[in-house]
This record gives structure tokens, C-alpha cells and sequence, in this order.
């Protein structure tokens, strides 16, 4: 036997995809880098964590497997955005991510929402733990269900280490909302990674190669709402009747526009409500179809009814 073999560090890694995909457009739109994460720098960033907790070369510590959970809607409900979201799966295919899917289902108030997603990956990742012996299990995620999973892991010798973000940012109404890591979770894992201090300190080439370069844009998209039960050619014509045509007014930091709209007094727009561009493409005076929808708190602050943007598609 040669005796000058390495040892490897066989890693997995887990995403909870929609969280993911919360803290890649945090970076895109609302912080100062400007830019999406890189998955593959990312995966770089993670070998170097366990090549320096276990005082090991990098070499030994090779991913061997990685999936990504997340809902989605179908390809109708996503209309123009299917060809966003394969370029997304086309990058993590590209990097041996396994993806895994489920639908979306809609509360009575047709709000979509992912159910069941934590519990599948809460499954395939102990199950995989056990068949593939994995020394490190990386998870990216920041919710407290996942301590079950972590108390279940350890029973197996599997230690785990969790990327995780803390954040503010603005929702699509322009209110302001928190994304914090589980304290439980923290506590439980291994070895907790807080990524958003290693982007403030910005240091390391590892941190530094975090970001998606802008000409290689690493794009997650976001989900279209859609009225389930309403026939297709009846939310056609529906959707046909309510779009507006004008031009961008203004753009600002924080991923949000503003639509010229005299009747509304220009209609503010949210980046998540984009169609067939991304934010970072946009400018003043582009033209731009759109539908109006009530603004909630608008509306209850004024007490008169309030409109936002939505499904605003730009015009080439």
C-alpha cells in the first residue's frame, strides 16, 4: 500500500434553496458588493473551512455530493422566467448539484408557499449521511427546524457545519424585514460559519471570490403568483385587459422603481415583480408594461385605495 496517500475529508452539502436564493438577491440588490454568490466559490470557501478545522491540506477535502431543495411553480405559472431558472439549474448542474423540487400550494388567500421542503431535505440528508459516510454534512440554511436533523447526524459521528446570514432587507410592499439564523441551530452544529461577518471583514480570497463577476451573472429567480382553479384563457384575457404601458421614472438602491403613472402619482416597483430582466439591466426611460395591484399598507395608511406595480415586463 502506498503509505503516501491522503486521507480525505468526504463533504456533503445541503441547501435549503429559497433561503439561498433570499440571501443571493440580498447581496444582488440591497447590499453594497452588488452581486449574486457564487456557488462555486462558495464550494471553494467551504473546502478551506474544513481544511483549516481539520488541519488538513484542501486537497483532501472534496465534496462528493451536494442537493438543493426548494418549491417552484410550474413552468405556466412561471411564464416568461423558465428560461431564468434554467439557466440556474444549468450553473448548478455544472457543479454536480443534485436538484430536488416540490410544488407550490397556495393558501385561501392565493399566496404560493413551500410546504414540506425542510422535511425532504431533513430525510435525503440522513439517509445519505448513512449510505455515503460523510465526515462533514454542510448545511445552508438558518431555521430552527433543522436541529433534529443535527441531533440525528451526530448520532451518526457526521459532524455538521452551517452557513447561515443575518440581513435585513425590503420586502416587496418596501417594508423592512430580518433574516436571523436559529440560535438553536447555532448552538447545535459543529462549527457555525457566520458568513455575513466574513463578507464585512473581507478578507481572504476565498471571501473575495464569494461574488458572481458581472458578466457571469448567477441568477436564482423568483416566483410569479398565479390563480390556481381559473381557466388559462380566462387569466389571459384578464391579465391582457389590466396591463398598462409607460416608462421607468427612477431606480434606487435597494432594487426598487418607479413607473410613470399620473393617474397613481408614479407606481413604485418591486425587482421581484421583473418578468424578463434583471434589475441590474434597467434604466431610466426604458418603456415597460405592467398591471397595477392594491398596496395593503398604503392603502390603510391613507385610507383610500393604493396601487403598486406588478408583473412589469420591459419592452425591447
Amino acid at each position: 500500500m502506498n503509505n503516501n496517500l491522503l486521507e480525505i475529508f468526504r463533504i456533503g452539502i445541503f441547501y435549503d434553496g429559497y433561503y439561498f436564493y433570499k440571501v443571493s438577491n440580498y447581496y444582488k440588490y440591497e447590499h453594497e458588493k452588488k452581486a449574486r454568490i457564487s456557488i462555486s466559490g462558495l464550494h471553494e470557501f467551504i473546502r478551506n473551512e474544513v481544511s483549516q478545522l481539520t488541519g488538513t491540506d484542501i486537497r483532501q477535502c472534496q465534496i462528493i455530493d451536494a442537493h438543493y431543495f426548494k418549491g417552484r411553480s410550474s413552468a405556466k405559472e412561471m411564464g416568461e422566467k423558465v428560461q431564468s431558472e434554467r439557466v440556474f439549474e444549468d450553473i448548478l448542474m455544472r457543479e454536480n448539484i443534485v436538484t430536488h423540487y416540490l410544488p407550490l400550494r397556495y393558501n385561501e388567500n392565493n399566496i404560493a408557499q413551500e410546504k414540506g421542503i425542510d422535511v425532504w431535505l431533513a430525510l435525503e440528508a440522513y439517509e445519505l449521511a448513512i449510505y455515503k459516510h460523510f465526515d462533514i454534512l454542510v448545511l445552508v440554511a438558518g431555521d430552527g427546524d433543522y436541529v433534529p436533523l443535527v441531533r440525528k447526524l451526530h448520532t451518526l459521528g457526521t459532524q455538521v457545519l452551517l452557513i447561515s446570514w443575518d440581513f435585513s432587507c425590503h420586502n416587496e410592499c418596501g417594508d423592512i424585514v430580518e433574516t436571523k439564523t436559529s440560535r438553536q441551530l447555532q448552538e447545535e452544529v459543529f462549527y457555525p460559519v457566520p458568513m455575513h461577518q466574513r463578507i464585512e471583514q473581507n478578507g481572504g480570497e476565498y471571501v473575495k471570490n464569494l461574488f458572481v463577476p458581472d458578466k457571469n451573472i448567477d441568477r436564482p429567480q423568483p416566483q410569479l403568483s398565479f390563480k390556481p382553479g381559473v381557466p388559462e384563457q380566462e387569466q389571459e384575457e384578464e391579465e391582457k385587459a389590466a396591463e398598462f404601458v409607460s416608462t421607468i421614472f427612477s431606480l434606487n438602491v435597494n432594487g426598487f422603481g418607479f413607473i410613470r403613472d399620473e393617474s397613481q402619482n408614479n407606481l413604485f416597483f418591486h425587482y421581484s415583480t421583473l418578468t424578463n430582466r434583471d434589475f441590474s439591466e434597467l434604466q431610466a426611460g426604458m418603456g415597460v408594461r405592467y398591471q397595477r395591484e392594491e398596496d395593503p399598507e398604503r392603502s390603510r395608511r391613507d385610507g383610500e385605495l393604493r396601487y403598486r406595480a406588478c408583473r412589469v415586463t420591459v419592452i425591447d
